[in-house]
């Protein structure tokens, strides 16, 4: 699978541990920036994988800023995409399988290279459930989403 990754000045220390995670498990990540400590606005970051994901370039996509909460927040603006932040593995799967998330949220001043490996591992391979549950949730989700979007 194609995995958008984009990183602000803060998430760059990450950067290597989310591309070799995606690569050794056999997905395909798409290089994002940055390229350096050098400051970079977040949600410039979160647009660039936003839409590397809404235009099908990647399935998913993987941003990191030093909290991932400001990500999240970015990313969460721009309908047709749903970001969480996770710093466990329960929450990187339970995402994906229940609330269909396209975009992981990580915090590289929150966790370390060694849980964020495992981290991205669990999130690039869960799938969504399909549960009835969780399809009924969801058309929830996006009727919120259209209805603040009408007109804009």
């Amino acid at each position: 699978m194609k995995i958008a990754c984009a990183f602000d000045h803060a998430g760059f220390p990450l950067k290597r541990v989310v591309l070799e995670t995606l690569r050794a498990a056999g997905h395909d990540p798409v290089d994002l920036g940055t390229s350096s400590t050098e400051p970079v606005d977040y949600p410039d970051v979160a647009r660039k994988a936003a839409d590397a994901v809404l235009d099908g370039t990647a399935a998913r996509a993987v941003v990191v800023c030093g909290s991932g909460a400001g990500v999240a927040v970015a990313a969460c603006k721009i309908p047709g995409i749903r970001a969480a932040t996770a710093h466990d593995t329960y929450t990187a799967h339970q995402a994906v399988e229940h609330d269909d998330i396209n975009v992981l949220c990580l915090g590289a001043r929150v966790i370390g290279p060694s849980y964020a490996a495992e981290i991205i591992a669990a999130y690039a391979l869960a799938e969504f459930s399909g549960e009835e549950r969780h399809v009924r949730r969801l058309g929830k989700i996006n009727a919120i989403e259209r209805e603040f979007t009408r007109g804009a």
